[in-house]
This record gives structure tokens, sequence and C-alpha cells, in this order.
């Protein structure tokens, strides 16, 4: 047997289609029971159930408790970044689901992904703060300058509360629809979540779609536009 990772067994976890639907369905970043996710994934409760409890103990979802329910969540932003890369090489290699209706259109423009923003305007976000200044340095080194903490501190972010993790301030992830880099990190999901508490937006009732106001994407332009200079 050759050592190092076994990186098969996690392979072999998210590749059954049922296990596929229950993660991407988790990568709302909202606790979802079991009844709802055997509901996403198109199987009985009980055998959602022996897919969760695999899930659980390959370390992929973790469980928690409030009264007599149960909630199932992904077991980190790894995981989450993981799925998100295997969506962004699904979609190169031409590995699509085809559905049609304005959910997809809604999900390309502007989606949660797990805790932060992705989808078009994700990554406009992002291409904003690299060429304004405000995120310096390689794809997997990424830096927050001063004018950069001055930005989000005009929006209301106070760094210095931000929770205490393992995950980096700035991180950038794969996105599959556009196939280029959003913000993700600590940062990424404080601004995710001041767009919320800004009423810029909010994200639609059991979908990943978020929805920008009309004055919510005025000022996300007048802050990420294309045209915005630093």
């Amino acid at each position: 047997m050759k050592e190092g990772p076994n990186f098969a067994q996690i392979a072999a976890l998210i590749g059954d289609p049922a296990r596929g639907n229950i993660l991407t369905a988790l990568m709302s970043g909202k606790a979802l029971t079991a009844s709802e996710l055997a509901n996403e994934a198109g199987v009985s409760a009980q055998t959602a159930s022996t897919h969760l409890s695999k899930l659980r103990d390959g370390a992929l979802v973790s469980e928690r408790k409030s009264g007599r329910h149960k909630y199932f969540t992904l077991a980190s932003d790894d995981v989450a970044d993981v799925l998100e890369a295997l969506m962004g090489l699904a979609a190169t290699t031409g590995n699509l689901r085809t559905r049609t209706g304005p959910k997809d259109t809604a999900m390309r423009e502007a989606r949660v992904c797990y805790n932060h923003l992705a989808g078009d305007m994700g990554v406009q976000m992002y291409r904003a703060l690299r060429a304004q200044g405000h995120i310096v340095g390689s794809e997997d080194a990424l830096e927050l300058t001063q004018t950069g903490q001055d930005l989000v501190s005009a929006l209301g972010i106070d760094l210095e509360t931000l929770p205490n993790s393992r995950s980096p301030l700035c991180k950038s992830c794969l996105d599959w629809s556009a196939r280029e880099s959003h913000l993700a990190g600590k940062l990424g999901r404080a601004l995710l979540t001041r767009f919320y508490e800004l009423g810029w937006a909010k994200q639609l009732p059991d979908s990943r779609a978020i929805q920008f106001t009309q004055a919510g994407k005025i000022a996300f332009q007048q802050r990420f536009g294309a045209d915005t200079k630093g």
C-alpha cells in the first residue's frame, strides 16, 4: 500500500451522486436537516441518513443538535474549497448538468459559495480589489493593503472582531461558473455578511442564489465597478 494521504477514499465519498447532491446543498452555508437533504438528494430519509453517516465519518460534514432536531453543515472551509474547485473542474471539462430557468441566471450572477460571494459579481469584486491595489500578492498568498483596510473599515467592518479561525484573512477561490477567482477567507465572509446587513442583498429561499436590490447594485458598483478608481 502506498504511503500518504488517501484521497481516493474522500473522492469515493464525494463521487456518489446522492452524496454529491447533499454536499452541493450544504454549499449554501445553511444548516439543513436530514429530511431536507433527503429531498435535495432525491432519496428516502433512511438512505439519506446512511449517506450522512458516511460523510460524517469521513469528516466531510458536521452534525449538531437543536432540541429534537439534528442539523448538518459542511465540516470546514477546506471541504467547501475542495467542492468549489471540483465544480470548476467539472465545468472546465464539460461535465455539466443541463438545467434551464431563471434560477440559473441568478446563480451565475451572484450566489453564496459556503460563506462568501461567488458568481459574476464575486469575480468582479475580486478583480476590483486587485486592480485598485486593495489586495496584493499571488493567488495563494494574498494580503490586504492599507487602502484595503480603509475600504472595509468604511463599509463598517472591524477587522479586529473577525472570528478567530484557521482561515486566512484573504483567500482566492476558483469560481466554477466564471472560471476565475473570487474572494474567500474571513474577509470574503465578512463582506457578504455586511452586504446582507446593509440591505444590499439577500439569499433567495431554498437556493444558493443571492439577489441584490437596485440600491445594493448601485452601491456595489460604486465600490467594485469596472470603472471604479482606487
